[in-house]
């Protein structure tokens, strides 16, 4: 599976979820300010900076700004190639939503998770993770979210995704994952 059709899936099953519960019980006073097309993907650039990230749910116990709200509401992870911690366009679009959901949340700290593939040494992927979450960390705090907010955790090859030993797998395994700190 590739990086794109990964997020066009989980923009898909996460959008799928939503309208389901939408259709269940009533509608909650809310409405989706982040769009996905027919294709899966992600139409939140659209978004001015004070509209708040939401999607219509009915499920009263997701509090705005929580770490529930992130997860349903915004994508995050963005992908890497193959030795790289460059950030691609994708990434960036990607980022710009969680640094406009972060905007709105401004008591909100979060951790962000670098990862790697299986291949190379313990300490070359710690290096190389490392890398990745320092690059997305840099991405968010020149938008101006401050770095005081923002914790990186490199995780090396010690948590992959997806196990595996194909180009599938360490494509999916070369990540950044951003999470609301629980702290």
């Amino acid at each position: 599976m590739t990086r794109k059709t990964s997020l066009k899936t989980h923009w898909i099953v996460a959008l799928g979820a939503a309208l389901a519960l939408a259709a269940c019980s009533t509608p909650k006073q809310e409405t989706s300010t982040t769009a996905v097309d027919a294709t899966g993907s992600n139409q939140a650039n659209t978004v001015s900076s004070e509209t708040q990230i939401s999607v219509a749910t009915t499920d009263n116990s997701i509090r705005p700004g929580s770490s529930d709200d992130f997860a349903l509401n915004v994508p995050d992870r963005v992908f890497f190639g193959y030795d790289r911690y460059d950030l691609s366009a994708e990434a960036g679009d990607i980022l710009d939503t969680q640094v406009r959901w972060l905007q709105n949340y401004g008591n909100v700290n979060i951790v962000i998770g670098g990862h790697a593939d299986n291949r190379g040494t313990r300490e070359y992927n710690l290096a190389l993770s490392e890398r990745r979450a320092q690059s997305v960390r840099d991405y968010m705090v020149g938008l101006g979210i401050s770095s005081d907010r923002i914790t990186v955790v490199p995780y090396g090859k010690e948590r992959p995704a997806v196990v595996g030993n194909n180009e599938s797998a360490w494509a999916e395994n070369r990540r950044a994952v951003t999470t609301v700190d629980a702290r």
